[in-house]
């Protein structure tokens, strides 16, 4: 048995995290960790409280009483899944509403603190490819292998947009163009855990290549780490 490494997916909204993070935790085998699903999940149920936001005092608290948990795929090609208080919310988070709302919780400093505990736990024994906006820089700092995915503005866009309107989401380009600005700001210039390339990170610009040719980069640089690792002790 392989000793396992534990791996980080950083960048901004639309660069191809997630898509690159579950198709690498497929192939190798690893459980995916995906610390934005949480986010939304807690900007999901404090939109079901009130048309408003609460404060970050109440989000703080609703942190703390809620339970996120991630589940794997039911079918072998099927979506990795988000359950909150154990109800499934895998596509509701993927809303509009909450792609409006959820820099706006993830910022608050108590909302992180709680489930930066759970993603941490989570990836305790290694084994796990977490994908986030500082899974490298705060959550696993000293993880083995970390990557920032990057790609232009336009590239962004059309790939966020395309995956509403897969999702059913009727929604016009100009509202992704301006979701994603706002996203890249608040994300950028929060005060707890900004976007940043954590040192260390090795950085793919997604914008010229296809699905297949960023995750066979991002492979061969896994199965390097993986191999320089050897073995688990004990392990024949």
């Amino acid at each position: 048995m392989e000793k396992g490494i534990r791996i980080t997916v950083d960048g901004p909204a639309g660069a191809g995290k997630s898509t690159a993070a579950k198709a690498i935790a497929r192939r190798l085998g690893y459980l995916y960790i995906d610390t934005g699903a949480m986010y939304r999940a807690l900007t999901l149920k404090a939109l079901r409280c009130g048309p408003d936001l609460p404060d970050e005092q109440a989000l703080g608290r609703l942190a703390a009483d809620t339970e996120v948990r991630l589940a794997g795929p039911e079918r072998p090609d099927g979506p990795y899944r988000v359950l909150l208080d154990g109800e499934e919310v895998t596509e509701a988070i993927r809303s509009p509403q909450v792609n409006a709302a959820v820099s706006q919780v993830a910022r608050v400093p108590a909302v992180r603190e709680g489930l930066v505990r759970q993603q941490r736990e989570m990836a305790r024994n290694g084994r796990v490819v977490m994908d986030g906006r500082d899974a490298g820089t705060n959550v696993l700092p000293d993880a083995e292998v970390k990557f920032y995915l990057t790609a232009s503005f336009d590239t962004r866009v059309a790939r966020r947009h395309q995956e509403l309107r897969r999702g059913g989401f009727d929604v016009s380009r100009e509202a992704v163009e301006k979701d994603i600005a706002q996203r890249d700001e608040i994300d950028s210039n929060r005060t707890v855990s900004p976007l940043r390339r954590a040192p260390g990170a090795i950085e793919v610009d997604s914008s010229d290549l296809t699905i297949n040719q960023m995750i066979e980069r991002m492979l061969e640089v896994c199965r390097r780490a993986t191999d320089a690792r050897g073995p688990a002790p004990g392990a024949r």
